[in-house]
């Protein structure tokens, strides 16, 4: 650049002017030169050809060859010494390079040099642009006299003239075009005068002095006859909408408006009557038309600035338009006679009112609306809700527009509090004022009363369009704000108003004349949101009045429940062999998809077997599926492929909507009893791998339909046969071991130290909501470790016995070998599968235990990380994996509730010992860890307990006794809990139960006769998990003083007599499923607890659970008493699902959602559901969880108040757990605390209270399908 010729200006100047000219109608249209200046600034973000102008090639060449190697130097310079920052992004490289760039030496001579160039070019462009000027100016001068006495017609040389070339629009020049404007003067002159106008800078025009006699004669010409004149003053009123400031576009559309309004009242003007309708082939309709449409796209582009821009000029904009809106006509006394006002007209433009949307949208400009609507306008109203009225009395085709328009303007109005305040208001001809739900019930009507559109128009267009679709799409907007539906929606009077049309259709009288599928359709569609909602939700499951004492079934629940059941049975005739039937068959159930999928929604629905009929449907639909095949005749094809997928539709409908039922514990029973769980399942799997939504309404993902489904054997088995669980194992291991293939190279990620990294969390949570005891069991149970001499880099695990081996139980170098990340995936297995899924759930840990001896190749591992200094002194490596080995071994030997056990911290202490804890490579445990406050405390004999046994009197009447029991202990439960506990308890529970069995009210099994002795027993085998249970509670036991050494032999006897109990009243099953082939798969924690409970007498524990098992608390303390029990039903049998999970844990849900709203909401939002905790604890009875005196007093309640207990003390239990819930939600490991956590500070007798309310509330709905279980009704 040193060298800068003559040659290389003229190139220069070449590039410019090539720049110029493509960018010459963005400059010439910029209203100042600011303006201007911001265009050309931001024309690469603006012009897609930027890159392809040979100036900037130039530019970008010459930068590169001047500041080239300089970049390239100071980007190796910042990477080297960046290379251990993680954080350094290609972002920071960036921002770095180019400061040190723009402080170079070569940087700032490059700019001297372009600058010294760039002037010395523009110089020389500016002069030969001067003296082209002046000779152009001289040209334009003869050329001017040449016509002083005529003018030019041609149109097409319009835009040569010298005046488009000039830079500034003088006064003398605008007068000139005012003068020609005259209505006296030529055609000619006129079009050349308006030519010259539209093809001057807008912003010349308008900052001229003359623009107000402009803007008045523009106004009067806009009525001019000639409809090529009349589009050219469009033209320039569309221009100066798009090219000038609001200030002055406000006048263009002031005056427009006022045009039109002056139109409208003008009686010389021919506007048409309903009568004859609009001719838009009418030259006259088809100008007002135009003119009317610039207006709306003015009203739809305002928003987007006015709020820059003073009040003053939005208020003015929008009084103008109201004012309009507001014209009206001395009307006929036939409705046929009415003269068609401006809002028919804008209801042609903008068929669904989008400029009142956008102009209701801001708070900013929606105030002012419903002020002067309110204040000066509310005639505008009145008149929309009038034609509203008229057109549903009517309902005539001609009026289609006019409902469109008006339906849109008063539902937008319904949204905001501030347009709901302008009801009622007071119609014509109506004694009663028209309230908010008049208007709703007005527009629910109109769905099923407005005409069916011709079917030969487009359906799409129809379906947009038609007064039926508005109509539901303002219903629509109004579900969606929930402060509106509240108040405008969720009463009887609207839902009585939806379900007429499906009444109707029941009871076979005539319907609407017009309510087709379509309008069906449009009605579920309003019923489906209703119910997603739960206020809604509550509307139709119980009316507007919860307490009221009409009948249940006329509440809308039951009406869609029934007419959903008809048409899935095809009960109804009408709409036979309707190729629209399955879309509303469809709708309908959508809508009880929505009430069942709920605790509450489902025990309403169960009268109705809903699953039943769907299930029918869903096999008829698959056998006629597989009959579809296609034909060989060319002209059926297309026929049969779209019968093919219609019924493919129909059936993933239904596979969906069966789904749905796993949504709650009972409905997952009824799920499985349709036997089509495994087709749902694999359904589910296939939209959650197209990473589709689970449904239109749901507001979370596939979390808690998982968690529900994985806490039943039968639901564990077919997840793993979808390929669900295979898929999260292999994300969880390619995250944890490969990494992700998309990161950068130039940066490696560092090597996480946090246990578990946040890339593989929602693949872990989804796991450890697989993975309770009946999953692990069904996919582990009897199953070898593949233990491998050799395992290859790229084998990824596919099922959890895999995960277990490579993670979890790393006993051989091979095994270590195949790990990229070692440490960290070991890590991994330890404190998150280890811990949180198999160590806490006692079952699942006594499984593993016994098929792969965890605990043996933990301790080997921590005696192979020892240091041998000398002969007598070994010390343990202290490093992440034998502090995580310490603290699982540590957890996985020791049992007992929060103030039992001391666990040792999972990380390093600052200081100089950084690990305190002994750790240790054999058992028994250190005693640090062993509690004092447990210790050598013996449970004393308590005098208050002694003299409560006393006031339990026998009385000639036994349920008056039995009250007397219950309220005596509820009391001593309040005031001295403490006391219910020690060797009195047992007497107290034996002589209670004693008396209920004696009972025969009381009593809900039959006595079953049982003679064997220890002798017969003796030779019985127990399981391994049965034999490991039994070291453990003694165990437990012997820490609390409460056993002996001899206990393992009596609770082995014990156990075994319970079995061969029961196993006399069980029945016989073939079953694919683990936990159905003989005995009861886990350990028995309730008779542990007993035993316990009764200081290790067998005598007195067995004899105790004899009488126990006759009370129908037994069903639900006591989990192996119903293990495929005769005294089920067949078909719960054969599922595998045990009463506490489809009773007991479905009404902690159900009440959860009441009692602790919260809490639900927060076990929604994180994908788990509460039915899965509750199992684990109530199954081993509270063990690890609660210290002993609250697993005695869990079992005491229970048994004195009755199984409904159970339910509330989860209550109770998720109540005390509120704040921690709700924090450990919003750092999304909800499932790992409630798993790992014991229940820190919560105490039954803290809670009797708010249970005594809750038995008051719910003991009628909760005790009577307890007692159900035998029969349990679908």
């Amino acid at each position: 650049m040193a060298h800068f010729s003559g040659e290389d200006e003229v190139v220069m100047q070449t590039m410019l002017r090539q720049l110029f000219q493509s960018v010459k109608e963005k400059i010439t249209g910029a209203p100042s030169l600011e303006c201007a200046e911001e265009i050309l600034l931001h024309l690469e973000e603006t012009d897609e050809n930027f890159h392809n102008y040979e100036f900037v090639k130039y530019l970008r060449q010459h930068i590169y060859n001047t500041l080239g190697s300089m970049i390239e130097e100071e980007m190796e310079k910042w990477m080297s010494n960046q290379n251990q920052d993680e954080e350094s992004g290609y972002d920071t490289v960036v921002q770095h390079v180019t400061k040190r760039t723009q402080e170079s030496k070569e940087y700032k001579e490059m700019m001297h040099s372009l600058k010294n160039i760039m002037m010395v070019v523009v110089e020389s462009m500016i002069n030969k642009f001067e003296e082209d000027e002046v000779r152009s100016q001289e040209s334009q001068k003869k050329i001017q006299k040449e016509k002083s006495n005529s003018y030019c017609t041609d149109n097409c040389s319009d835009s040569d003239s010298s005046f488009n070339q000039s830079y500034k629009f003088c006064q003398g020049k605008l007068q000139l075009i005012l003068d020609q404007l005259e209505p006296g003067q030529p055609k000619e002159v006129r079009y050349e005068a308006l030519q010259m106008l539209c093809s001057a800078p807008p912003s010349d025009v308008l900052n001229c002095e003359n623009w107000t006699t402009l803007c008045e004669k523009l106004t009067m010409s806009l009525s001019d006859p000639d409809p090529v004149f009349s589009d050219r003053i469009l033209k320039f009123y569309a221009q100066t909408f798009t090219l000038s400031p609001l200030h002055m576009t406000k006048e263009i559309y002031t005056s427009l408006a006022k045009y039109l309004k002056l139109y409208f009242l003008s009686r010389e003007n021919h506007i048409p009557t309903l009568s004859t309708g609009i001719d838009i082939s009418n030259p006259n309709v088809i100008c007002l038309l135009k003119k009317v449409r610039l207006l709306n796209e003015y009203q739809k582009e305002a928003p987007s600035f006015w709020i820059r821009h003073p009040e003053k000029y939005m208020e003015e904009i929008v009084e103008n338009t109201l004012s309009l809106l507001s014209v009206k006509h001395d009307q006929g006394h036939l409705v046929s006679q009415k003269i068609l006002d401006p809002i028919y007209f804008f209801a042609l433009v903008d068929t669904k009112a989008v400029w009142f949307k956008k102009w209701m949208h801001a708070y900013y400009s929606r105030t002012a609306v419903l002020r002067l609507l309110e204040k000066k306008y509310k005639s505008l109203i009145t008149t929309a809700v009038q034609q509203c009225v008229q057109y549903f009395e009517l309902c005539e085709a001609m009026k289609i527009d006019e409902i469109l328009g008006h339906s849109k303007h008063c539902g937008r109005l319904l949204i905001y509090t501030q347009g709901r305040r302008l009801f009622p208001i007071k119609l014509k001809n109506r004694k009663d004022l028209v309230s908010l739900t008049d208007l709703v019930v007005l527009f629910t009507q109109l769905i099923y009363y407005s005409p069916s559109c011709p079917k030969m128009t487009s359906a799409a267009h129809l379906d947009n369009y038609s007064p039926a679709s508005m109509v539901t799409e303002v219903l629509q907007i109004l579900c969606d704000q929930k402060e509106c539906a509240i108040e405008c929606l969720y009463n009887n009077t609207v839902v009585e108003a939806l379900l007429q049309p499906i009444h109707n259709l029941m009871k076979g009288t005539k319907t609407a004349p017009n309510c087709s599928e379509t309008a069906l359709i449009h009605i579920a569609d309003i019923l489906a949101r209703i119910a997603s909602i739960e206020e809604g939700l509550t509307l139709l499951l119980y009316g507007e009045n919860m307490n009221s004492s009409g009948e249940k079934s006329s509440t809308g629940a039951h009406i869609i429940a029934q007419f959903s059941k008809k048409l899935l049975d095809e009960d109804i005739s009408i709409f036979s062999g309707s190729e629209m039937l399955p879309v509303v068959k469809g709708a309908f159930i959508s809508v009880c998809r929505q009430i069942y999928g709920t605790c509450e929604g489902l025990q309403v629905l169960i009268p109705y077997s809903l699953h039943e009929s769907i299930a029918k449907a869903w096999k008829k639909t698959s056998l006629q599926s597989e009959r579809t095949t296609p034909v060989k005749c060319l002209e059926s094809v297309s026929s049969v492929s779209q019968e093919s997928q219609n019924l493919m539709a129909w059936e993933e409908n239904l596979l969906d909507d069966l789904l749905n039922f796993a949504a709650t514990p009972k409905g997952l029973l009824f799920l499985q009893r349709t036997g089509a769980i495994n087709e749902c399942l694999t359904f589910m799997f296939k939209r959650y791998a197209k990473k589709l939504q689970i449904s239109r309404h749901k507001k979370f993902g596939y979390g808690v339909l998982v968690t529900q489904v994985s806490s039943t054997a039968a639901g564990a088995v077919a997840l793993h046969s979808s390929g669900f669980i295979n898929a999260l194992i292999t994300e969880l291991w390619t995250n944890l071991e490969c990494g992700r293939d998309d990161v950068r190279v130039t940066h490696p990620r560092s090597t996480p130290v946090d246990p578990i990294d946040r890339s593989c969390q929602k693949c872990f949570l989804g796991l450890v909501n697989l993975l309770p005891y009946p999953a692990v069991y069904e996919l582990v149970g009897n199953r070898e470790l593949p233990n491998k001499a050799e395992y290859s880099l790229r084998e990824v695990p596919t099922c959890v016995i895999d995960i277990i081996d490579r993670l979890i139980l790393l006993n051989s170098e091979a095994k270590i070998r195949s790990l990229f990340n070692y440490e960290q995936s070991h890590i991994f297995g330890l404190r998150r599968w280890l811990l949180g899924v198999v160590c806490c759930d006692l079952d699942t840990l006594l499984l593993l235990e016994a098929q792969y001896q965890v605990s043996e190749v933990l301790l080997n591992a921590q005696e192979e990380n020892i240091l041998e200094n000398s002969e007598s002194h070994r010390d343990f490596i202290i490093d992440g994996l034998s502090v995580e080995r310490n603290h699982v071994l540590v957890r996985i030997n020791l049992i007992g509730g929060p103030m039992e056990r001391i666990l040792p911290p999972r990380v390093l202490q600052k200081g100089d010992d950084p690990y305190p804890w002994p750790m240790f490579s054999s058992y028994p445990l250190p005693n640090c860890y062993l509690s004092e406050v447990t210790k050598n405390t013996d449970l004393k004999q308590d005098n208050d307990l002694g003299n409560l046994l006393l006031c339990f009197k026998m009385s000639d009447k036994q349920t008056e006794w039995i009250e007397n029991c219950r309220k005596q202990f509820c009391k001593m439960m309040k005031a001295k809990p403490d006391i219910i506990s020690g060797s009195a308890l047992p007497e107290l529970l034996e002589k209670f139960v004693l008396h209920l069995s004696e009972s025969p009210s009381e009593c809900y099994f039959p006595s079953v006769e049982y003679t064997a002795t220890d002798a017969n027993v003796k030779n019985e085998s127990l399981s391994s998990v049965q034999q490991l249970g039994i070291k453990m509670t003694v165990r437990y036991g012997k820490f609390l003083n409460l056993l002996k050494d001899s206990a393992e032999n009596d609770l082995t006897l014990v156990l075994k007599h319970c079995e061969r109990f029961l196993k006399q009243q069980q029945v016989p099953i073939k079953s694919s499923l683990l936990c159905l082939q003989g005995s009861y798969a886990g350990h028995d924690w309730f008779v542990s607890s007993l035993f316990m409970i009764m200081c290790g007498d067998k005598e007195k524990t067995f004899r105790f659970l004899q009488q126990f098992s006759r009370l129908l608390t037994s069903a639900f303390l006591w989990l192996p008493r119903l293990h495929i029990s005769r005294y089920l039903p067949a078909d719960t049998i054969e599922s595998g699902i045990h009463p506490i999970y489809f009773c007991s844990t479905h009404y902690i849900e159900m009440l959860l959602k009441v009692e602790v709203p919260l809490v639900f909401s927060a076990f929604h939002m994180s994908g788990f559901a509460p039915s899965q905790i509750c199992l684990q604890w109530i199954t081993q009875c509270f063990w690890n969880y609660l210290d002993w005196i609250e697993i005695c007093h869990y079992i005491a309640t229970c048994v004195f108040l009755g199984p409904d207990y159970q339910v509330y003390i989860c209550i109770a239990i998720f109540k005390h757990l509120q704040q921690d819930i709700l924090q450990h939600t919003q750092t999304q490991d909800l499932q790992v605390f409630l798993k790992e956590e014991a229940l820190h500070g919560f105490r039954v007798s803290d809670y009797f209270e708010y249970m005594e309310i809750l038995e008051q509330n719910y003991r009628p709905v909760v005790l009577r399908d307890m007692r159900n279980v035998r029969v349990q009704s679908t």
